[in-house]
């Protein structure tokens, strides 16, 4: 451990995104062996995903953020509130101009910008809008590291572990579909691994900001946390009770939470 803590951030920040973007890659491989997903299946798949993101959102972003700001007493929320606004802000806009369907939804309900994609397209644009949160919270907690010092490494890969496990059921929920509408094997599986590219990117992003610009880590950490929880209520919950397995997907929810919460205390 002490030999990560030698590290420049922005190299660990970098194999942090690595590493989620792989298990991204590893989930989606499974439209290789399958042709089709069991509904509830999906649904459990994406509320554990859901579930994670939650939980690390309070323990690992906005916990700290707040924990930093105590300098300020009785306003040490204000950088966590205003950082999570703005990072809800931040997705809304891109929900709003860069064209996406989600998993599940009829081609009526595409939303974006119009624009001439294909519905495989846009399914895999709509997973890599949700990447873009997951790849800035582990940028910015790497980027809160301290050369030389091994302490906040520990619960930065402990999000980087969590953030990774709910990419695994992701990369299947996206690449699994992309077969069942008749696309390739070899296709299915590019396109749903191509989905956690942007992770890699934005975490190498997020730790050079906070780098740089040490003053807004706070704002930063509450920014991802903001960006999160956007994605669960406007994207992974409302695909998890498609159907009739909301149950299925009310369980994932607590399993992943509950088992992002144990990574965040237990290492943190």
């Amino acid at each position: 451990m002490e030999n990560l803590a030698l590290l420049n951030p922005v190299i660990l920040a970098l194999l942090a995104g690595l590493f989620t973007w792989g298990v991204t890659a590893l989930g989606a491989s499974l439209s290789l062996f399958f042709n089709d997903i069991n509904k509830h299946v999906s649904n459990v798949m994406l509320g554990f995903a859901a579930g994670v993101m939650i939980a690390a959102s309070f323990w690992s972003l906005l916990s700290p953020a707040i924990d930093m700001s105590g300098h300020m007493g009785r306003l040490s929320f204000v950088p966590a509130a205003v950082g999570f606004m703005l990072g809800g802000v931040f997705l809304w806009v891109l929900d709003k101009i860069v064209p996406h369907l989600h998993i599940g939804f009829p081609d009526s309900k595409a939303e974006g910008m119009n624009s001439s994609y294909g519905r495989s397209f846009l399914m895999v644009l709509a997973i890599t809008l949700h990447n873009i949160p997951e790849g800035l919270a582990v940028g910015v907690a790497f980027g809160a590291v301290i050369q030389g010092d091994v302490a906040p490494v520990v619960p930065a890969l402990g999000l980087a572990l969590g953030i990774g496990l709910q990419n695994f059921p992701e990369g299947a929920a996206v690449s699994i579909p992309l077969r069942t509408g008749g696309m390739s094997k070899g296709r299915s599986f590019w396109y749903g691994q191509l989905s956690g590219i942007v992770e890699p990117i934005f975490a190498v992003l997020g730790a050079l900001l906070v780098q740089v610009v040490t003053p807004i880590l706070p704002y930063a950490l509450a920014f991802a946390a903001g960006a999160m929880i956007f994605v669960v209520v406007e994207e992974l919950i409302p695909e998890s009770q498609i159907g009739d397995g909301s149950d299925y997907s009310a369980i994932g929810t607590m399993l992943g939470f509950t088992l992002m919460m144990i990574l965040d205390v237990a290492l943190g």
